[in-house]
């Protein structure tokens, strides 16, 4: 899943300090892609809950969400 979103923002690595130092920035559009990418592998019922969990991830990256 990391793979997926820093693919889709073309990042090398995330953040060595996630709390501190944001390394970018992803749209929930783009997360919503990768999460229809990933939806089966996803223990998620839905989209949405689907769309928490990534985002949950790219901020343990260093990744800021955006609208």
């Amino acid at each position: 899943m990391s793979q997926l979103i820093k693919k889709a923002i073309n990042l090398d690595k995330g953040s060595s300090e996630p709390n501190k130092k944001k390394v970018g920035k992803i749209t929930k559009a783009k997360l919503k892609e990768v999460a229809e990418r990933k939806m089966k592998d996803l223990n998620a019922n839905n989209m949405d809950a689907a769309l928490k969990i990534l985002e949950g991830s790219a901020r343990s990256m260093g990744i800021e969400v955006i609208d």
